[in-house]
């Protein structure tokens, strides 16, 4: 079957649209799915431990967020919004440009006294790819001048740049935080693994797709902007023993699931590496490696809820999306969690 984008359209209050984090980060509610039964269950994240077993193996991306939201200015004064997407090399990135047509090829850009970029090139879906001048440690000029680059729909400011981050980040180089993960504590996860539940970390750097609406009328059309990952040889032979042993593994966040489907054989093994996905994932989908997943609630008509949808069906996620607008969720980055079992 061909599914359109409007099948995957669902009626979202916009008072559900959670402006700020939860606190503490696993307080937020859990909507605990029962893909065999049809049951739902409504709970808090930190009874996950209820769902979860020994032998269990969770996988958690541990991409770091770049305060990657530069305001920028050009020699004239006028007002620049940039968004880093993608490093290229050293002092080459891939970025976003508010607006446009301020920054042709050859136009440089001012961030405060230490920072400057020149357009040298635009892609064909229109972003700018940039290079940088500054004096000392990109990273730290970065860390001063930068702003966490939170969707546009949180109009409320971020106190603590820290809640836009899991607490096991690791490795910088995301335009946005793998939400999922967001509701994790050092003493849950100590917990979880105490169970006897193992814990595997893979890495994808959330780019684009992210911010990309599904603008094709046949999804099929749409095309997946490239996240680079990384599988290390310690991910996959605990994934892989898992699997051997027919134990579930349980994605943490759509990012996880992409990494682990991208590079899973039949068999639901996966191999050490790393590189560059598109992979776009919609019903019908057979699952190679992921056996259960905790996510957030996603924008209608989204990749990500498409994702979810292969996973249980596409009328079965939007019966349990109806659900947790019934019971007042809160939705999307800094919102609720649904574990689909």
């Amino acid at each position: 079957m061909q599914y359109k984008k409007s099948d995957f359209y669902y009626d979202l209050p916009e008072e559900l649209i959670a402006q700020t984090p939860a606190e503490p980060r696993d307080s937020s509610r859990l909507l605990v799915y029962d893909r065999a039964t049809g049951e739902i269950q409504h709970k808090i994240f930190r009874d996950i431990c209820g769902f979860l077993r020994a032998g269990d193996v969770l996988v958690i991306n541990d991409t770091k967020v770049l305060p990657a939201r530069l305001y920028a200015h050009t020699q004239n004064g006028g007002a620049v919004e940039v968004l880093l997407l993608k490093r290229l090399e050293k002092d080459r990135w891939e970025v976003l440009v508010k607006p446009g047509r301020k920054c042709p090829v050859g136009k440089t850009l001012f961030v405060g006294d230490e920072l400057s970029l020149t357009v040298e090139g635009v892609t064909d879906s229109g972003e700018r790819v940039v290079r940088f001048s500054y004096d000392g440690v990109f990273e730290e000029i970065l860390d001063r001048l930068g702003n966490m680059p939170l969707p546009p729909y949180i109009k409320t400011k971020l106190k603590d740049k820290d809640r836009y981050q899991t607490v096991y980040a690791k490795t910088e180089g995301s335009a946005a935080a793998p939400t999922a993960g967001l509701h994790f504590t050092p003493e849950l996860l100590k917990k979880i693994s105490d169970m006897g539940v193992q814990i595997a970390r893979v890495l994808l750097h959330v780019g684009l797709g992210t911010f990309r609406p599904v603008k094709e009328d046949i999804i099929t059309d749409h095309k997946m902007h490239s996240e680079y990952f990384e599988v290390s040889e310690e991910a996959a032979e605990i994934v892989n023993r898992a699997k051997s042993e027919g134990r579930r593994v349980i994605a943490v966040g759509t990012t996880s699931v992409r990494t682990l489907e991208s590079v899973a054989s039949p068999d639901g093994k996966i191999k050490a590496c790393k590189g560059e996905t598109q992979i776009f994932i919609y019903p019908p989908y057979k699952f190679k490696c992921v056996d259960a997943l905790i996510t957030n609630f996603h924008l209608p008509e989204s990749t990500l809820i498409m994702l979810v949808a292969a996973l249980t069906g596409r009328e079965q996620i939007l019966s349990v999306y109806a659900e947790a607008v019934r019971e007042r969720y809160r939705f999307f980055s800094f919102g609720d969690a649904c574990l689909i079992l």
